[in-house]
């Protein structure tokens, strides 16, 4: 089961454009996959104080975050949609995996720092940016590869060498036409990535 895991609030923007796109192409190859949207569920990335108090038992107070460690369970491969704001992954992006990443479910303190979620044979990342994926790796810190797949993936058990990163850059001052275009090949992308 593929879980796409998505991340903005504007149903007119080209992150759902490509969220579209994605699941009309599994729709009709028939693969199985469900969505968590984040701003759709009003998914709240803050921690409260009682979260904080469970942290370190890798528990959690609230049912939507339960909900979504249900869904990653049920799931081998991860997709997330998401822009790039200054320079980073949304703060719902962000608030996922501090909240749902927990201790127990996705790693174990340990010396060794076992991640828990190796049953997770693939993860593709697509984001958008009003910067290069040149840029991004080489003047803003690199957080997606750098930061999210060498680092974070791989302290929950998620193989970088199992993870893919599709960008689209310069999103606010490209064409139509090229928006249409890299939307055209995203399955051919995704595809591609996966090999």
């Amino acid at each position: 089961m593929k879980t796409i895991i998505y991340a903005h609030p504007y149903e007119k923007s080209f992150n759902h454009a490509i969220l579209t796109k994605l699941t009309t192409y599994f729709n009709q190859t028939q693969q199985a996959y469900q969505v968590i949207d984040l701003y759709k569920d009003d998914f709240n990335p803050r921690y409260s104080k009682e979260e904080l108090r469970l942290f370190s038992r890798g528990e959690t107070p609230y049912e939507l975050v339960k909900h979504y460690q249900h869904l990653i369970a049920q799931s081998d491969e991860l997709l997330f949609i998401a822009p790039i704001w200054w320079h980073q992954i949304p703060a719902e992006l962000k608030g996922f995996f501090d909240k749902v990443m927990l201790k127990g479910f996705a790693y174990e303190e340990d010396p060794e720092w076992r991640g828990l979620l190796t049953y997770i044979n693939q993860a593709t990342v697509i984001t958008t940016a009003t910067i290069t994926k040149n840029d991004l790796m080489t003047t803003s810190g690199d957080p997606i590869q750098g930061n999210l797949i060498n680092r974070v993936f791989a302290d929950i058990g998620i193989a970088p060498a199992n993870t893919n990163w599709i960008h689209f850059g310069e999103a606010n001052i490209t064409t139509d036409a090229v928006r249409q275009q890299f939307l055209a090949d995203l399955p051919e992308l995704y595809v591609h990535e996966q090999l």
